[in-house]
């Protein structure tokens, strides 16, 4: 049995790739960063919390059913500079985000968590891919909010939205950037005995 611990639609399509059959369990935490938190000791944090908070949230839901379910958790923030960027709650935020951001490179870490219930432990791991943004300008940062779709991304973008139209190139995961590293996922499943291949083939 395998649980997602988290309800974002891109880490439901990008998992939906290597299990399956999974259930979805949304995992509410606080999310704020610590004074003087490295961004990838944060990433791996709120991973791991994120998949405790969700194996909480399913065994007070479905208790004495029984079953030792594996918990994902995953994590992924943009980082300029050493700062974590995290989601816009306004315009000016998101202005300033991609005004960082313009014309330059920046860090996308997305930290993923497998805990496995059956002995209470955890495995991690932290992707760290390079972005570079083309340069863009305030008439442009504009409309792209107005499409609504920089409000609930980390870094005000989506790369694999109209947030793409800013980005020269990526060195690194694809996936991870979207919100889950697809290679450093499936190893940890691989070392779990659950081989990704085999469960979509069904062989």
């Amino acid at each position: 049995m395998v649980i997602l611990g988290s309800a974002s639609p891109r880490r439901q399509e990008l998992l939906a790739l290597l299990v399956a059959d999974f259930s979805i369990v949304p995992a509410n935490i606080d999310e704020s960063l610590k004074e003087s938190e490295l961004a990838d000791d944060y990433v791996l944090r709120m991973a791991s919390e994120k998949a405790h908070a969700a194996f909480i949230k399913w065994s007070q839901s479905f208790e004495g059913i029984g079953g030792s379910p594996i918990v994902i958790g995953a994590d992924t923030s943009v980082v300029v500079d050493g700062k974590v960027l995290g989601k816009p709650n306004s315009f000016d935020e998101a202005y300033t985000m991609l005004r960082s951001l313009s014309g330059r490179s920046h860090q996308v870490m997305t930290a993923v968590c497998l805990f496995d219930s059956r002995f209470k432990h955890y495995q991690t791991a932290n992707v760290v891919t390079d972005v570079t943004f083309r340069v863009i300008s305030d008439l442009e940062i504009e409309q792209y909010w107005k499409t609504g779709e920089p409000k609930d991304k980390a870094g005000s973008y989506a790369i694999q939205g109209l947030g793409s139209v800013f980005v020269s190139s990526i060195v690194g995961s694809y996936s991870a950037v979207v919100g889950l590293p697809l290679f450093e996922t499936a190893q940890l499943f691989e070392s779990l005995g659950i081989h990704p291949l085999q469960e979509i083939s069904h062989e």
